[in-house]
This record gives structure tokens, C-alpha cells and sequence, in this order.
């Protein structure tokens, strides 16, 4: 115990040093020019990113399934919150989920006080069949990190868009590269100019003339600026248009660009439909083939982590697919969820964005139209059943 605890001390210590080894260094994850340079592909993964950043962090009883009084869980939440010194709770996460995107594998350190995403770790299985995660030839304890991986074909890696996607991305950029490019240049590779003799550097109007001309057409810096240039016999200019054909490009992206959606989990033509005519079918799609599966995996690593295997704990997102409800529809589901003893009162106005009033009228249980609290049910019921007054 004395040599674990030596172990883990003296690699707390050497983490702190490691921001000077570029460990922990995210250029190369979100700044990736061959990646987020796509607008589809940066689109597709601020749409996921974004949701899972705004969600919030919950701790509950894995028996009870109500949120956790435990002092763990306070702490877990306040790391969670604030993960470090260089990143905010909302950040992190977002972080987070575009590393596991792009990458497919994610490895989460905690030393304790701090979370921190890890960069150039790799990973190995031991004969005794368990992980052994290191960085720079450091071996990292087991305890201090978690490797979570979008799971395909190896229980050992992840896979990622960059290796999922890499040939579908790569001809998607470069139809768009080919087609900006050839726009920026207002559609024209260069300008040639066509002399009917031969060029001699001995013949100094010539090449006066030469220079004088180019110096004109350097000088066109506006695509769509129209310059006069005066030309002698024997001189002529001809402008190279760009040999990029527009509309087999554009062919190109529509099919491909939908192609890349699918790597993330969702069918992005479908989901372009569903937000048309319903935002609230659109994420709960959205929901349920992407987020859901990235919640649990990435709450999963996260509760071994903090608190352990069978700790009795579980960490959790808490998502509100409500968010994308209109105000008429979330009241109208507030008060059937009151109404049928879903819900209390306080959680319906919880879901309106309206403060908790904590009362025991708003903290009750109400059931059918009459909304009668479930501790008066009985005696209604005899009410109802007794009749009314009998005629004397």
C-alpha cells in the first residue's frame, strides 16, 4: 500500500510538469486544419458537441434513483463543474465529445483535485487481462485514468471520423477547396500573354513592353474589377478559365456531404426533414441514435473514475429534450404529467423555467381532472360512491 501510494504521489507531482511536454496539448484534436476546415463536418460536430455540453451533471443512488447526498458525489460535481485551470465545465465537455468523435478514443486523468484530458497516451492489455495506459514511457495508475473508446471492431481502441471517414472527408475538402479556390480568382486560373515573336533579352522595348503589360494584369487584385490595357501589333492577352466543373462538383458534395452525418450516427438527410416539420421529433432522434449512446459510455467511465466499481453511485447527464419544445406544448405537458401523478407541481415548474416553491401543496401528488391529492383520494371516492342526500 505504502508503494502504491508512493507511486501515485510521485506521478501527481511529475503531472504537474507535464504541461511543458505538450501532454496536454489539444492543437491537434479541434484546431485540426484537414478536419473542421469542412463546414459540414465542423456543423455536424458542434450539433453533437453543443448538446452534450449543455447538459448537466447528476449523481444518483443506483438503488433509490434519486439524486445522491453522499459527499462523494458533492465533490465529483464540483470537479465536474470546474475541471481545471484552463477550462471550463462547458468546454471540457465539449472538448470532450469532439476528441471521442474525431479520434474514438478519449483518456480522462484525475488526480484527485483535477480533470484533465490527455493527449500522445497509448495503451496496452497485460497478460493478467487488465489496461495499462502510458504517456511518454510513464506508466499511468489505473485508479487516475479512464480509457474511453467508441467501439468498433477492438476492445482495445476506439475508432474515429479521421479513420472511419478518412477517404469520404478527404474528397469532400477537396471539392470544396477546388471550388473556393476557383472562386476566389473570380473563376480564372491566370492570364497568358501571347506574342507573335520571339522573346529576346537584347531587344530592350520589347521587353519594356513586357513588363509593362504585366505589371498591369499583377495588378488586377479585383475579380471584378475591368482594366483597359492598351496593346501593341503582335501582343495579346488570353484569360485561362478554372478547369473546375461546377456542377459535377456540386453533384459530388450532395451525395458525400449527407454520407459524412452517418459516421456520427444520424441520418442527416432525415433529420433536415424532421426539423422542417417538427424540431421536437428532429432531436428526439437526434437523442436517441447519437447522444444516448455517447452519455453512456462516456457516464459509465466517468462514475468508475470518481467513485469506483460498485460504489452504489452513478454519474449522469441530465439532457432536456424539452429545450426544443415550444412554450404552448411544454405547458400543456407540464399539466398532464400534474394531473396523472407523474409530476408534482414544483417539477412542472421547474420544466417552465419557474423557480421550485418547496410548499407541501406544490411537493404533492395530484391525480385525475379534479387534481385531488392522493392522501383525499379515498374519502372522495366514498363521496362519490355514497350519492347524494336520501329524501326524507
Amino acid at each position: 500500500m505504502g508503494f502504491i501510494r508512493k507511486l501515485a504521489g510521485r506521478f501527481s507531482k511529475r503531472s504537474f510538469n507535464w504541461f511543458q511536454n505538450s501532454y496536454f496539448n489539444y492543437g491537434a484534436f479541434v484546431n485540426d486544419d484537414n478536419i473542421l476546415k469542412s463546414s459540414d463536418t465542423y456543423n455536424l460536430m458542434k450539433l453533437i458537441s453543443d448538446q452534450v455540453a449543455l447538459t448537466d451533471f447528476v449523481v444518483e443512488d443506483e438503488t433509490t434513483g434519486k439524486n445522491s447526498k453522499d459527499p462523494r458525489a458533492d465533490r465529483a460535481l464540483r470537479v465536474l463543474n470546474c475541471p481545471n485551470d484552463y477550462l471550463t465545465g462547458f468546454e471540457f465537455k465539449k472538448l470532450l465529445t469532439n476528441v471521442y468523435l474525431l479520434r474514438g478514443d478519449v483518456y480522462l486523468f484525475y488526480d484527485q483535485s483535477q480533470l484533465h484530458i490527455l493527449n500522445n497516451a497509448y495503451s496496452e492489455l497485460t497478460n493478467a487481462g487488465t489496461e495499462k495506459i502510458t504517456v511518454s514511457g510513464e506508466v499511468v495508475p489505473s485508479y487516475m485514468v479512464r480509457h474511453i473508446k467508441n467501439i468498433g471492431l477492438s476492445h482495445l481502441e476506439g475508432v474515429g471520423l479521421l479513420e472511419l471517414a478518412k477517404e469520404t472527408l478527404e474528397g469532400v475538402m477537396n471539392a470544396e477547396k477546388a471550388l473556393t479556390e476557383k472562386y476566389k480568382k473570380g473563376g480564372l486560373m491566370a492570364f497568358l500573354l501571347k506574342l507573335e515573336t520571339h522573346l529576346s533579352p537584347t531587344n530592350t522595348n520589347q521587353t519594356k513592353t513586357v513588363k509593362a503589360i504585366l505589371d498591369q494584369l499583377e495588378g488586377i487584385k479585383d475579380s471584378g474589377k475591368t482594366k483597359l490595357i492598351p496593346l501593341g501589333r503582335g501582343y495579346e492577352i488570353e484569360a485561362l478559365e478554372s478547369p473546375v466543373d461546377d456542377e459535377k462538383t456540386l453533384k459530388y458534395l450532395n451525395i458525400y456531404k449527407k454520407d459524412l452525418g452517418k459516421f456520427f450516427g444520424m441520418d442527416k438527410d432525415l433529420l433536415d426533414k424532421l426539423e422542417e416539420k417538427d424540431m421536437e421529433q428532429a432531436m428526439m432522434k437526434l437523442y436517441t441514435s447519437c447522444l444516448k449512446p455517447i452519455f453512456r459510455n462516456i457516464e459509465e467511465h466517468l462514475t468508475i473514475l470518481f467513485f469506483g466499481k460498485n460504489s452504489g453511485l452513478r454519474l449522469k447527464f441530465r439532457h432536456n429534450l424539452l429545450d426544443f419544445v415550444g412554450m404552448k406544448t411544454k405547458t400543456e405537458i407540464a399539466y398532464n404529467l400534474v394531473r396523472t401523478s407523474i409530476a408534482v407541481p414544483d417539477d412542472a415548474r421547474e420544466m417552465l423555467g419557474f423557480k421550485r416553491l418547496n410548499t407541501e401543496e406544490s411537493t404533492k401528488l395530484y391525480i385525475s381532472k379534479d387534481l385531488v391529492g392522493l392522501d383525499r383520494l379515498e374519502d372522495v371516492l366514498k363521496s362519490s360512491l355514497k350519492g347524494g342526500d336520501e329524501d326524507g
